[in-house]
């Protein structure tokens, strides 16, 4: 990686853009333009909406009707801003890069932007191009989604820079990602004068939350996750209202089914509380197909021509943008970004000697996929 590819990317670290923070992430696109500015690079600028950053659709490439090849890369974090300035400081310690979003995955998107500018510049593409830079991946692609699955559904291979797994792992598998909100009403009371008027929607919650979590199936692939919990108003007031979210992963679209009748179907065990549920599935399983594995392949045989050993990790448990276009039945190949560890905690790092090979990886697969 050149000193000057280097202090690019320090640039888009420092440039922090929490996925509601729309001034930030704004920014970020910004810079995606002004790099692609000196290339033959078609850039559409999709407006933001529900409250969300903009998003980039970037075409290049043959001008022709083939199925063109899909890259897809987010540029919104996790990270509040400011956690650069007290959590988690830009630094470089031997070859680790640390900084909010560089391993989830400013570095994965930024190295493939530049293989995607530099294959355009030569005219060595295989086929024709489209890179989808989203804003909002990280609370599940509300605004970008139908647009992925639009053009998705018109290409022939899809790659995802999502950082790499465990020492370099390739993804061609994911988890369903599920995502629900429950409602427990009961009646509120003063808590000395009338305790036994009261029905306590809290206590009714935690029952609620036990049928959850009892939905967890570790031989099947399945967990359930209450990780957060609101209710009540005053410590001497029986709590009308409690509330909680429901995080739900799966391996099959049959589980996935399966859960969310579970879910919608949650009933108070006492007749004085009412309980509601919405949601459902919101990342459905990529399960890795045939057409995957042959992608996979293939992208061995060029990472060992460039020199190094790509393996296939396990499922992964987190969800991306490529479960929607393996949905489809798309060949998808996710985990090409930066190798490092640490995404969404504050010793998030990249591996700075990773981002050389896995660039001319990236190139050699847009040179190569007919």
């Amino acid at each position: 990686m050149t000193s000057s590819s280097l202090d690019t990317l320090l640039s888009w670290v420092r440039t922090e853009s929490p996925t509601h923070d729309t001034a930030g992430v704004n920014r970020m696109m910004d810079l995606v333009v002004a790099q692609m500015a000196d290339a033959p690079v078609a850039v559409e600028r999709l407006p933001g909406e529900q409250g969300l950053g903009d998003a980039l659709v970037l075409r290049a490439g043959p001008q022709s009707d083939e199925a063109p090849l899909l890259l897809l890369s987010h540029l919104d974090t996790v990270h509040p801003v400011g956690t650069i300035e007290r959590d988690l400081p830009l630094r470089i310690e031997g070859d680790r890069l640390y900084g909010p979003g560089v391993y989830d995955m400013k570095g994965g998107a930024y190295f493939a932007l530049e293989a995607f500018k530099d294959v355009a510049r030569r005219g060595t593409a295989a086929r024709p191009m489209v890179f989808i830079v989203t804003p909002d991946e990280e609370i599940g692609s509300p605004m970008t989604r139908p647009v992925i699955e639009g053009i998705g559904r018109r290409s022939s291979f899809v790659l995802v820079t999502e950082p790499a797994r465990d020492g370099g792992r390739i993804v061609t598998s994911r988890k369903g990602v599920g995502r629900f909100d429950v409602h427990v009403e009961g009646r509120p009371s003063h808590a000395g004068s009338r305790h036994k008027d009261g029905r306590n929607a809290i206590y009714e919650a935690a029952r609620q939350i036990q049928a959850v979590e009892a939905l967890t199936d570790y031989a099947r692939g399945i967990t359930t996750t209450v990780g957060m919990v609101s209710g009540g108003t005053a410590v001497n007031t029986i709590p009308q209202h409690c509330r909680f979210p429901v995080d739900l992963r799966v391996e099959t679209v049959a589980d996935g089914e399966e859960m969310t009748r579970a879910l919608l179907g949650l009933r108070p065990q006492n007749p004085d509380f009412k309980v509601t549920v919405t949601g459902g599935m919101n990342r459905p399983p990529y399960e890795r197909s045939e057409g995957t594995g042959k992608l996979f392949d293939h992208a061995r045989g060029l990472a060992a021509e460039i020199g190094f050993d790509l393996v296939s990790s396990d499922k992964v448990g987190g969800g991306s943008d490529g479960n929607f276009t393996a949905a489809l039945g798309i060949p998808t190949l996710d985990g090409l970004g930066i190798d490092g560890d640490g995404a969404h905690t504050l010793n998030e790092y990249g591996l700075i000697s990773s981002i050389a090979p896995r660039q001319k990886l990236m190139t050699r697969l847009l040179e190569t996929l007919r």
